[in-house]
């Protein structure tokens, strides 16, 4: 028996089958929630589901009015939903490859660079923002931001975070050889530019800066002039493991402004420290035009999207974001600094 999921105050509908997740029912029929883990740790697919039964893994049936994360409310009847945003999009196309790895480079203290290359002849097509699964020997995944072009989709670039007792970045990166096997699922994820007009405001911390490189490469390999302007934080200015590269580019496109952030400065460091949105906006008294896309900690991305509504009256739909969380089944945290790369570790 298929249940149907309708959406308040639209006329979308679309049917899920029996122990079917709201998220992936929408994705199979053409719709796009935003959505990060897909694992029920982060808030990102949070929305309400408005009438109707359904049941959630861990705390049961449940019954609507309520708040619930989408990627793990499974309707038992027939339901109404009213997620954040939903659009149209077409059902995205996944590829299980094994790859290998070409190359693995300790870039910072806690960060590893990670490239692997796909089988000959074989391409995984991706929107710059978008994310991957590893997936472990138990069939288990950890996710990790593509920090590569799309431009260049034979291969993946992850940047990873370290993490103590990480069932990845903490015991199977450290033994990879080159051309040791990695298998991968990809792609995934609804944090991607959109074409159009009006500046990009770019905000990042630590490993965050990932799907962020992948976004301004799209941008450098498409020739579009685009204002973009990131702002990248870290602890200490060797946390910014790209920042020779990022100023390499602020000299050579007149579109493309970088700006550091040192939540503990050195002494004598004479740039912007703190929190990236509180940096953001000092220096942007109207964002008006502006589309924000925001990837880090979860405790960044959820102060930003208040912050800057607060402040600078920006709208949701303007605000894009991708929450990275430390461990599957953890509660969302308010101030935890882990990244992707230290997602799922």
């Amino acid at each position: 028996m298929t249940f149907t999921i309708s959406v308040r105050d639209s006329d979308i509908a679309f049917g899920c089958e029996p122990g079917q997740n709201v998220l992936d029912a929408a994705e199979t029929a053409g719709w796009a929630i935003p959505y990060s883990c897909r694992k029920g740790v982060c808030d990102t697919c949070l929305g309400s589901v408005t009438a109707g039964p359904l049941d959630m893994p861990g705390s049961g049936s449940v019954c609507g009015p309520a708040e619930v994360r989408l990627c793990r409310a499974r309707p038992t009847g027939d339901i109404e939903i009213a997620p954040r945003r939903i659009a149209a999009r077409t059902p995205p196309v996944r590829k299980r490859l094994t790859t290998t790895v070409y190359r693995r480079r300790q870039v910072a203290p806690g960060v590893t660079v990670l490239d692997l290359r796909y089988p000959i002849g074989r391409r995984t097509p991706f929107q710059a923002g978008q994310f991957l699964n590893v997936i472990l020997d138990d069939g288990d995944t950890r996710s990790y931001s593509l920090a590569n072009a799309p431009q260049h989709n034979d291969l993946a670039q992850l940047h990873v975070r370290h993490e103590p007792n990480g069932v990845f970045s903490a015991r199977i990166l450290q033994q990879l050889e080159f051309h040791d096997t990695v298998e991968i699922e990809a792609p995934f994820g609804e944090f991607f530019v959109e074409d159009g007009e009006g500046p990009l405001l770019l905000l990042a911390t630590g490993t965050g800066f990932a799907p962020m490189r992948s976004i301004i490469l799209d941008h450098i390999a498409r020739r579009l002039t685009r204002p973009v302007h990131l702002y990248w934080g870290a602890r200490t200015l060797e946390d910014l493991y790209a920042r020779t590269t990022l100023q390499a580019w602020t000299r050579r496109y007149p579109w493309f402004r970088f700006t550091p952030v040192l939540s503990r400065p050195h002494t004598g460091w004479e740039g912007a420290a703190g929190w990236v949105q509180a940096a953001a906006i000092a220096s942007y008294p109207d964002l008006s035009s502006h589309h924000i896309y925001a990837c880090g900690s979860e405790a960044m991305t959820r102060a930003a999207a208040e912050e800057l509504a607060r402040e600078r009256d920006v709208a949701p739909d303007r605000f894009h974001s991708d929450a990275f969380v430390s461990a599957v089944g953890a509660p969302p945290a308010s101030n935890n600094p882990s990244q992707r790369g230290a997602q799922y570790v």
